[in-house]
């Protein structure tokens, strides 16, 4: 995380998983979402995937680009693929950085 608001998408590794993001739902500015909780979900060609939240926050911007063209999704999850804005109001420690994912990862192979 990056300050606030924190930006939520999902990672590279997740968007290859999924393939190709043909429709989203995502949480309504003004809603609160908490953290580890499903708030909206990813439907690809190859399945549908709860949106779960990774911290707990008032909803303050949604991509709406992504509602639009979902490929955005998976083709561009680090950039224009973002999916929605929160302020925070949970501890966030929980969460893994870069370095810790790819560790995480590299884990479960």
């Amino acid at each position: 995380m990056e300050g606030t608001p924190a930006r939520v998408g999902i990672t590279s590794f997740a968007a290859t998983s999924l393939d190709e993001a043909v429709y989203v739902e995502l949480p309504e500015v003004g809603s609160t979402v908490t953290a580890g909780v499903a708030c909206g979900e990813i439907e690809s060609v190859k399945s549908v995937s709860d949106l779960v939240a990774p911290a707990s926050g008032t909803v303050v911007a949604v991509n709406e680009a992504v509602i639009d063209d979902p490929k955005l999704v998976t083709d561009d999850p680090h950039g224009e693929g973002w999916l929605y804005e929160i302020d925070t109001t949970a501890v966030t420690d929980g969460l893994m950085d870069g370095s810790a994912y790819e560790a995480f990862l590299a884990d479960q192979q």
